[in-house]
Protein backbone atom coordinates (compact mmCIF):
# COMPACT_ATOMS: atom_id res chain seq x y z
CA UNK A 1 0.00 0.00 0.00
CA UNK A 2 1.49 3.40 -1.26
CA UNK A 3 1.27 6.36 1.39
CA UNK A 4 -1.45 8.08 -0.20
CA UNK A 5 -3.66 5.31 0.74
CA UNK A 6 -2.54 4.54 4.08
CA UNK A 7 -2.94 8.58 4.85
CA UNK A 8 -6.62 8.21 4.33
CA UNK A 9 -6.99 4.93 5.22
CA UNK A 10 -5.10 6.43 8.97
CA UNK A 11 -7.65 9.26 8.67
CA UNK A 12 -10.95 7.04 8.36
CA UNK A 13 -9.61 4.60 11.24
CA UNK A 14 -8.04 7.38 13.64
CA UNK A 15 -9.52 5.70 16.79
CA UNK A 16 -6.58 3.94 18.78
CA UNK A 17 -8.32 0.39 18.44
CA UNK A 18 -8.68 1.42 14.90
CA UNK A 19 -12.14 0.96 14.70
CA UNK A 20 -14.76 3.25 12.69
CA UNK A 21 -18.10 4.72 13.13
CA UNK A 22 -19.35 6.58 10.37
CA UNK A 23 -22.32 8.00 9.70
CA UNK A 24 -24.26 7.81 5.69
CA UNK A 25 -26.90 10.47 4.37
CA UNK A 26 -26.32 8.78 1.02
CA UNK A 27 -29.50 6.56 0.39
CA UNK A 28 -32.26 8.73 -1.76
CA UNK A 29 -32.55 6.38 -4.31
CA UNK A 30 -33.31 3.53 -1.97
CA UNK A 31 -36.66 4.52 -0.83
CA UNK A 32 -39.85 3.71 -3.18
CA UNK A 33 -42.16 6.11 -0.64
CA UNK A 34 -40.40 9.23 -0.87
CA UNK A 35 -37.95 11.12 1.35
CA UNK A 36 -37.51 10.17 5.19
CA UNK A 37 -36.98 13.41 7.01
CA UNK A 38 -33.93 12.42 8.15
CA UNK A 39 -32.48 13.24 4.36
CA UNK A 40 -35.30 15.49 3.37
CA UNK A 41 -34.04 18.03 5.68
CA UNK A 42 -30.33 17.56 5.10
CA UNK A 43 -28.94 20.79 6.21
CA UNK A 44 -30.03 20.38 9.71
CA UNK A 45 -29.28 17.00 9.78
CA UNK A 46 -25.97 17.35 8.31
CA UNK A 47 -25.57 19.99 11.20
CA UNK A 48 -26.69 17.07 14.02
CA UNK A 49 -24.60 14.51 12.53
CA UNK A 50 -21.45 16.53 12.67
CA UNK A 51 -22.45 17.78 16.28
CA UNK A 52 -22.06 13.94 17.54
CA UNK A 53 -18.32 14.07 15.98
CA UNK A 54 -18.30 10.51 14.10
CA UNK A 55 -15.68 9.32 11.93
CA UNK A 56 -16.83 9.85 8.45
CA UNK A 57 -19.91 10.77 6.70
CA UNK A 58 -20.78 9.06 3.41
CA UNK A 59 -22.67 11.12 0.89
CA UNK A 60 -23.17 11.70 -2.64
CA UNK A 61 -21.40 14.47 -4.54
CA UNK A 62 -24.23 17.01 -4.87
CA UNK A 63 -24.64 16.93 -1.23
CA UNK A 64 -21.15 17.22 -0.88
CA UNK A 65 -20.72 20.25 -3.09
CA UNK A 66 -23.82 22.02 -1.99
CA UNK A 67 -24.26 21.28 2.32
CA UNK A 68 -20.64 20.27 3.17
CA UNK A 69 -18.70 23.23 3.45
CA UNK A 70 -19.28 24.34 6.47
CA UNK A 71 -17.75 21.06 7.70
CA UNK A 72 -15.26 20.77 4.76
CA UNK A 73 -11.72 19.69 6.59
CA UNK A 74 -13.21 18.63 10.10
CA UNK A 75 -14.52 15.24 9.69
CA UNK A 76 -13.51 12.53 6.93
CA UNK A 77 -15.91 12.95 3.93
CA UNK A 78 -16.51 9.64 2.01
CA UNK A 79 -18.17 9.84 -1.50
CA UNK A 80 -21.03 7.57 -2.82
CA UNK A 81 -20.41 6.94 -6.31
CA UNK A 82 -23.63 4.58 -6.61
CA UNK A 83 -27.18 4.58 -6.91
CA UNK A 84 -28.57 1.27 -6.64
CA UNK A 85 -31.97 -0.66 -6.16
CA UNK A 86 -32.17 -4.30 -5.09
CA UNK A 87 -34.48 -5.06 -7.53
CA UNK A 88 -31.75 -3.43 -10.54
CA UNK A 89 -34.57 -1.13 -11.57
CA UNK A 90 -31.50 1.30 -10.71
CA UNK A 91 -27.69 1.01 -10.59
CA UNK A 92 -25.41 4.09 -12.05
CA UNK A 93 -22.16 5.29 -11.09
CA UNK A 94 -23.19 8.91 -10.66
CA UNK A 95 -19.60 9.77 -9.25
CA UNK A 96 -16.47 8.84 -10.26
CA UNK A 97 -13.07 8.47 -7.91
CA UNK A 98 -11.80 11.34 -9.31
CA UNK A 99 -14.93 13.09 -8.32
CA UNK A 100 -13.65 11.86 -4.88
CA UNK A 101 -10.37 13.94 -5.19
CA UNK A 102 -11.26 16.40 -6.52
CA UNK A 103 -13.90 16.68 -3.82
CA UNK A 104 -11.19 16.34 -1.47
CA UNK A 105 -12.47 12.65 -0.03
CA UNK A 106 -10.79 10.50 2.11
CA UNK A 107 -12.26 7.37 0.45
CA UNK A 108 -15.03 6.22 -2.41
CA UNK A 109 -18.02 4.35 -1.86
CA UNK A 110 -19.70 1.69 -4.35
CA UNK A 111 -22.45 0.16 -3.61
CA UNK A 112 -23.56 -3.38 -5.43
CA UNK A 113 -26.19 -6.22 -4.91
CA UNK A 114 -24.84 -9.60 -6.04
CA UNK A 115 -26.06 -12.97 -6.67
CA UNK A 116 -28.50 -12.95 -9.68
CA UNK A 117 -28.19 -12.31 -13.29
CA UNK A 118 -26.02 -8.97 -12.54
CA UNK A 119 -23.66 -10.45 -10.61
CA UNK A 120 -20.95 -10.25 -12.45
CA UNK A 121 -21.64 -7.06 -14.38
CA UNK A 122 -21.83 -5.77 -10.56
CA UNK A 123 -18.23 -7.10 -9.50
CA UNK A 124 -16.99 -5.77 -12.66
CA UNK A 125 -17.61 -2.29 -12.28
CA UNK A 126 -16.33 -2.61 -8.79
CA UNK A 127 -13.38 -4.08 -9.95
CA UNK A 128 -12.77 -0.76 -12.75
CA UNK A 129 -13.61 1.59 -10.24
CA UNK A 130 -10.43 -0.36 -8.22
CA UNK A 131 -8.61 0.66 -11.15
CA UNK A 132 -9.76 4.05 -11.76
CA UNK A 133 -9.03 4.46 -7.77
CA UNK A 134 -5.50 3.38 -7.93
CA UNK A 135 -4.20 6.17 -9.89
CA UNK A 136 -5.07 8.64 -7.15
CA UNK A 137 -4.35 6.26 -3.81
CA UNK A 138 -7.57 6.71 -3.61
CA UNK A 139 -9.26 3.82 -0.83
CA UNK A 140 -12.51 1.95 -1.91
CA UNK A 141 -15.29 0.99 0.49
CA UNK A 142 -17.41 -1.32 -1.13
CA UNK A 143 -21.01 -1.44 0.23
CA UNK A 144 -22.12 -5.14 -0.61
CA UNK A 145 -25.36 -6.75 -0.42
CA UNK A 146 -26.33 -10.55 -1.44
CA UNK A 147 -29.51 -10.89 -2.50
CA UNK A 148 -32.55 -13.96 -1.94
CA UNK A 149 -34.67 -14.63 -4.83
CA UNK A 150 -36.84 -16.30 -2.78
CA UNK A 151 -40.12 -14.15 -2.79
CA UNK A 152 -41.89 -12.04 -5.92
CA UNK A 153 -39.27 -9.32 -5.48
CA UNK A 154 -35.53 -9.99 -4.63
CA UNK A 155 -34.40 -8.84 -1.07
CA UNK A 156 -31.40 -8.25 0.80
CA UNK A 157 -30.09 -11.68 2.17
CA UNK A 158 -29.00 -12.16 5.85
CA UNK A 159 -27.79 -15.54 6.15
CA UNK A 160 -24.19 -15.92 6.62
CA UNK A 161 -23.01 -18.20 4.41
CA UNK A 162 -24.84 -14.95 1.87
CA UNK A 163 -22.71 -13.02 3.32
CA UNK A 164 -19.54 -14.76 3.45
CA UNK A 165 -20.20 -14.54 -0.53
CA UNK A 166 -20.37 -11.39 -0.89
CA UNK A 167 -17.41 -10.22 1.55
CA UNK A 168 -15.31 -12.69 -0.31
CA UNK A 169 -16.48 -11.32 -3.80
CA UNK A 170 -15.84 -7.81 -2.73
CA UNK A 171 -12.28 -8.78 -1.93
CA UNK A 172 -11.36 -10.39 -4.77
CA UNK A 173 -12.38 -7.34 -7.25
CA UNK A 174 -9.99 -5.41 -5.28
CA UNK A 175 -11.86 -3.15 -2.11
CA UNK A 176 -9.98 -1.60 0.48
CA UNK A 177 -12.81 -1.96 3.18
CA UNK A 178 -15.98 -3.71 3.16
CA UNK A 179 -19.20 -2.96 4.62
CA UNK A 180 -21.91 -5.56 4.62
CA UNK A 181 -25.04 -6.48 6.66
CA UNK A 182 -25.04 -7.98 9.92
CA UNK A 183 -25.88 -11.68 9.75
CA UNK A 184 -27.41 -11.89 12.96
CA UNK A 185 -25.12 -14.09 15.03
CA UNK A 186 -21.56 -13.03 16.49
CA UNK A 187 -20.03 -16.59 15.90
CA UNK A 188 -20.71 -16.27 12.44
CA UNK A 189 -19.65 -12.89 11.70
CA UNK A 190 -16.58 -13.25 14.07
CA UNK A 191 -16.00 -15.80 11.02
CA UNK A 192 -16.69 -14.11 7.99
CA UNK A 193 -14.62 -11.19 9.76
CA UNK A 194 -11.70 -13.47 10.30
CA UNK A 195 -11.08 -14.90 7.13
CA UNK A 196 -11.52 -11.13 5.27
CA UNK A 197 -7.55 -9.84 4.57
CA UNK A 198 -9.31 -6.27 4.35
CA UNK A 199 -11.42 -4.10 7.05
CA UNK A 200 -14.75 -5.24 7.58
CA UNK A 201 -17.79 -2.86 8.80
CA UNK A 202 -21.50 -3.59 8.82
CA UNK A 203 -24.20 -2.02 7.57
CA UNK A 204 -26.34 0.03 9.92
CA UNK A 205 -29.35 -2.57 8.85
CA UNK A 206 -32.90 -1.59 8.33
CA UNK A 207 -34.60 0.70 10.61
CA UNK A 208 -34.84 -0.85 13.73
CA UNK A 209 -37.62 -1.24 16.12
CA UNK A 210 -35.83 1.54 18.44
CA UNK A 211 -32.11 2.89 18.84
CA UNK A 212 -32.23 0.15 21.95
CA UNK A 213 -32.61 -2.47 19.33
CA UNK A 214 -29.94 -0.60 16.44
CA UNK A 215 -27.28 -0.35 19.36
CA UNK A 216 -27.53 -4.13 20.76
CA UNK A 217 -26.87 -5.38 17.11
CA UNK A 218 -23.93 -2.56 17.27
CA UNK A 219 -22.26 -4.40 20.51
CA UNK A 220 -22.77 -7.30 18.98
CA UNK A 221 -20.74 -6.62 15.49
CA UNK A 222 -17.88 -5.29 17.98
CA UNK A 223 -17.98 -8.58 19.70
CA UNK A 224 -17.47 -10.55 16.23
CA UNK A 225 -13.93 -8.56 15.96
CA UNK A 226 -15.21 -5.81 12.80
CA UNK A 227 -14.37 -2.79 12.96
CA UNK A 228 -17.41 -1.17 13.42
CA UNK A 229 -20.03 0.06 10.92
CA UNK A 230 -21.78 2.27 9.11
CA UNK A 231 -25.10 3.87 10.11
CA UNK A 232 -27.80 5.78 8.55
CA UNK A 233 -31.47 5.58 8.82
CA UNK A 234 -30.68 3.81 12.78
CA UNK A 235 -29.15 7.50 13.18
CA UNK A 236 -31.25 10.24 11.00
CA UNK A 237 -34.45 8.12 11.49
CA UNK A 238 -34.88 8.91 15.05
CA UNK A 239 -35.15 12.45 16.61
CA UNK A 240 -32.43 12.51 18.47
CA UNK A 241 -29.50 12.22 15.83
CA UNK A 242 -26.83 14.24 18.17
CA UNK A 243 -27.17 12.08 20.98
CA UNK A 244 -27.98 8.93 18.11
CA UNK A 245 -24.27 9.28 17.08
CA UNK A 246 -22.56 9.80 20.28
CA UNK A 247 -24.41 6.07 21.45
CA UNK A 248 -23.43 4.00 18.98
CA UNK A 249 -19.79 5.95 19.17
CA UNK A 250 -19.82 4.76 23.09
CA UNK A 251 -20.83 1.35 22.04
CA UNK A 252 -18.38 1.11 19.02
CA UNK A 253 -15.09 3.10 20.36
CA UNK A 254 -15.79 2.69 24.32
CA UNK A 255 -17.16 -0.97 24.54
CA UNK A 256 -20.22 -0.02 26.23
CA UNK A 257 -23.35 -1.96 26.16
CA UNK A 258 -26.54 -0.48 24.39
CA UNK A 259 -28.54 0.15 27.82
CA UNK A 260 -25.04 2.10 29.04
CA UNK A 261 -25.02 3.91 25.76
CA UNK A 262 -28.05 5.17 25.73
CA UNK A 263 -27.52 6.06 29.39
CA UNK A 264 -24.44 8.27 28.97
CA UNK A 265 -26.89 10.14 26.58
CA UNK A 266 -29.85 10.39 28.74
CA UNK A 267 -31.75 8.89 26.56
CA UNK A 268 -35.04 6.58 27.84
CA UNK A 269 -35.14 2.89 27.32
CA UNK A 270 -38.04 2.00 24.86
CA UNK A 271 -41.50 1.34 27.05
CA UNK A 272 -41.47 -2.51 26.25
CA UNK A 273 -38.02 -2.92 27.84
Amino acid sequence: MNIGKLIRLNRLFAHPLRRFCSVAVDHFIGYGDGLPSGLRHMTSTLEAVVAGRPDAVTMHKGIATSAWAPYAGTIPLILQGTLARVDDTAWEQFASPEDAVRLGADAYAFALFVSGATEAQRLRGLSDVVTAAARYEMPVICHIYPRTFRGDRPAVSFEPEDIAWAVHCAVEAGADVVKVPYCGTVASYSQIVSDCPVPVVAAGGPKASSLLAALQMMSEVIASGARGGTIGRNIWGFDTITPAVLAFKAVIHDDLDARQALAAQGLPLPDST
